[in-house]
């Protein structure tokens, strides 16, 4: 199957930078590949992948401080994806609904993975008048503010299963790991540790927009002696802070569409204590992969028993479910639909161009 994934530019394909959705664009696109499939990647020149790349930009868009208006090169760049669809078997978006207005009516199966929260009242006059375009959900939860979308699938994120390796969980400390904001709720990582009597390390960015939200909420609370704030980590220090862990602290206080850390930290075999909030009761199996709490007593609670849970059973967990080979199955399985509900063959094209039966 020759497969174009549309990646949005304002990161390259795998980020240099923070970049969720560029992130997951990359490991799908380079796990298609290893699966045998041709893909072309409408990405930043920047990129760095076994793909064809076509590129519009030299850059990511946020490196690029000449930039100001990003949509119009998403414009180009999606223009040039229609003007070439007949070339592909399938397309795949991850583009929001940009696109929209381009792809309705078009012939080439195509399809959109929506990777942010749903629950902004704008996107329903989106999504009521493109009520046609199929979309992707990446939890179930993710889809409830939007019933009228052509919702064709859920497909959960992946992590390429040699990204992260089990951990001991030999640290005196439990983890918080992501962005420093309100809805992520660190305060309540906080005092969760300090009502359980345990030392937690927190590993999270501070963007401009939560600066006045960390120097007023978070900073007070992390002069405490048990509080060890170490600010941004990159990929080479993940496995090490979330495989030491005892557990990951994930206190949420909005509708997550997935949490990737969530996952990451279940590669490395660390139980998650997480709210059940969005993706949550979907991600975490209580008493196998972790716990899901609804309170500050009850998530001290879960901290007193996480050492119960084998850690190898969270990693197999992780493996079985959250592995980027699985992530390709499921999308590869709504990408042969599509070819089949719109009459197209279900010939497979390898990277060389050639056509093989499937």
């Amino acid at each position: 199957m020759h497969i174009a994934q549309v990646s949005p530019l304002y990161e390259s394909v795998p980020p240099r930078l923070y970049g969720g959705t560029e992130r997951v664009v990359s490991y799908l696109t380079e796990e298609l590949i290893n699966q045998g499939h041709r893909v072309t990647l409408f990405a930043s020149a920047d990129s760095v992948t076994k793909a064809d790349v076509v590129s519009h930009v030299g850059e990511a868009l946020r490196l690029n401080p000449a930039v100001k208006d990003p949509i119009a090169h998403h414009i180009v760049q999606l223009h040039d994806v229609i003007q070439r669809a007949d070339e592909f078997d399938v397309i795949h978006f991850h583009t929001d609904y940009l696109h929209f207005p381009f792809s309705s009516g078009m012939r080439t199966p195509h399809v959109t993975t929506l990777h942010g929260r749903l629950d902004l009242p704008d996107l329903q006059y989106v999504y009521g008048r493109f009520s046609d375009q199929p979309v992707i959900s990446i939890s179930n939860s993710q889809r409830t503010p939007l019933p009228q979308a052509n919702w064709v699938g859920t497909v959960y994120h992946g992590l390429p299963t040699d990204l992260y390796s089990l951990g001991s969980g030999d640290g005196d400390y439990v983890a918080f790991i992501g962005r420093i904001s309100p809805e992520k709720r660190p305060d309540r990582a906080i005092k969760i540790a300090r009502k359980a009597g345990v030392k937690l390390k927190i590993a999270a960015k501070v963007d401009k927009a939560d600066e006045a939200y960390f120097v007023e909420k978070i900073r007070p609370l992390i002069e405490e002696p048990f509080i060890e704030f170490i600010g941004e980590i990159g990929e080479d220090r993940k496995n090490e802070f979330l495989g030491r862990a005892r557990a990951l602290l994930f206190p949420i206080d909005w509708p997550e569409p997935f949490g990737m850390v969530m996952i990451e930290a279940m590669a490395c075999g660390t139980p998650v204590i997480a709210y059940p909030h969005g993706s949550v009761p979907e991600i975490i199996a209580d008493n196998v992969n972790g716990f899901i709490v609804d309170s500050r007593d009850a998530a001290v609670a879960a901290l007193r028993k996480v050492s119960s849970i084998d850690r190898s059973k969270v990693r197999a967990y992780f493996e079985e479910h959250y592995s980027a080979r699985t992530m390709a199955k499921r999308y590869l399985q709504i990408f042969e639909k599509l070819q089949h509900a719109s009459g197209r063959t279900s010939n497979k094209r390898t990277r060389s161009g050639e056509l093989a039966v499937a």
